[in-house]
């Protein structure tokens, strides 16, 4: 039993290693796009096979366990959390790659609008990240609550970012191309939130046994 308790422990910190990597890729990604800083969007792009050796390492852990510990109760319900916040790290971790390249091409265009909602938004997604994951650690189903209620707020200043690029777009069609990368780059942002969204869920349901991915449905 301690020997399952210490392969848990080394779990957990895999899983925080990788949400360390695909939020300092976000923080990236962003600086890249607003400081025109070619390098640390090349970086995103240079890291992500790490991300995607670290998911496999954390799915072979985590099925192993299943396999040869059959965990009951809780530690069953870690090993499953564990293996779904793994999925939703590894798409974060895509999602700043997608953010990283198109900040490369937003690099060839003139500036379409000053850069104020993209940064609110990434720095909003990033505080959900790391309060799901600090919940993770600490158990903490409270914390993880805290994040499902920031999701609306992400879509709120997605929309809002839609709607300004949709009214430059109309009034200058030559910047089009450029205003479509912003839009992508805010639907990625916002997809990230989508994710740590994801991993607070799996996080109620870890601590407490309760699935809360449906309740706005039941509550209709």
């Amino acid at each position: 039993m301690r020997h399952f308790t210490i392969e848990l422990e080394e779990l957990n910190q895999k899983l925080l290693q990788m949400g360390g990597l695909v939020e300092s890729a976000i923080h990236r990604a962003v600086r890249s796009l607003v400081e025109q800083d070619r390098s640390l969007a090349e970086e995103v792009i240079r890291d992500e096979p790490a991300v995607n050796r670290m998911e496999m390492e954390i799915d072979g852990l985590a099925t192993r366990l299943l396999a040869l510990r059959q965990p009951v109760a809780r530690d069953l319900r870690l090993l499953t959390a564990a293996l779904k916040i793994n999925t939703d790290l590894e798409r974060i971790g895509d999602l700043a790659v997608h953010v990283a390249e198109r900040s490369l091409s937003l690099m060839h265009h003139p500036l379409v609008k000053p850069m104020t909602d993209i940064p609110k938004i990434a720095s909003l997604v990033q505080s959900m990240l790391l309060k799901c994951l600090d919940a993770f650690v600490r158990s903490d189903a409270d914390l993880a609550h805290s994040v499902l209620l920031s999701d609306d707020e992400v879509d709120a200043l997605r929309d809002s970012i839609y709607a300004e690029l949709l009214e430059i777009m109309q009034r200058d069609p030559s910047v089009l191309t450029a205003a479509i990368d912003l839009i992508f780059i805010a639907r990625n942002l916002e997809r990230i939130g989508d994710h740590a969204t994801n991993i607070a869920e799996d996080v109620v349901f870890l601590v407490k046994g309760i699935d809360v991915r449906h309740k706005a449905l039941e509550s209709q």
